[in-house]
């Protein structure tokens, strides 16, 4: 297994469709998966798409952590470490709902990023075994911002109000209210 370099926004690699996966089952398909792995654990991420280790394939993995799903005050949230090649997303009505995102291909920035709240997804394990599952919330979230890779769009270009993208250090002089309803507090 190796630690895999992060390409960063303005890389060819993220502008770009990724391919679709032939074989989800693949010895480089598992290899791939095996490096990015060590390549989150590494960085300390909740997600990862190939696009943003270099390789231009179908492939995403993103976690939960109970931690955050206590966050969003919902302890039943927590998702498992999943893997998925070819996802694909449908979401499950119109409503969306801003929300805060940084990545890891944009170092440094975060921004408010409207998502769907409720989606349904679907893809590949590399052990050839079909995923399907229903998110919101934050997972929901979570599963968007790592399959818009697959499609060449990072996070800043979902952005519909500038003035919400900030260096993420700049933030602990207080979030900005995405409700409307006054000053957003202190940073978490």
């Amino acid at each position: 297994m190796a630690i895999l370099k992060i390409a960063r926004m303005g890389h060819p690699v993220l502008r770009r469709r990724a391919d679709p996966v032939p074989d989800p089952t693949a010895p480089e398909i598992r290899r791939l998966v095996a490096d990015m792995l060590e390549t989150l654990a590494d960085i300390g991420g909740i997600g990862l798409a190939a696009p943003q280790v270099h390789v231009p394939q179908r492939v995403v993995l993103f976690e939960v952590p109970a931690r955050r799903a206590e966050q969003e005050g919902d302890e039943r949230a927590a998702v498992p470490l999943t893997v998925l090649v070819n996802p694909e997303i449908e979401p499950l009505g119109p409503e969306m709902a801003l929300g805060w995102e940084a990545c890891l291909s944009v170092p440094g920035l975060t921004g408010a990023v409207p998502r769907y709240l409720r989606i349904r997804y679907r893809g590949t394990t590399p052990e050839g075994e079909t995923i399907e599952r229903e998110a919101e919330g934050f997972h929901a979230r979570v599963v968007q911002h790592e399959c818009d890779h697959l499609d060449g769009i990072l996070y800043p270009m979902r952005m519909t109000d500038l003035s919400l993208l900030a260096f993420t250090e700049e933030l602990r002089h207080g979030i900005p209210d995405l409700s409307g309803k006054g000053d957003g507090g202190e940073a978490r």
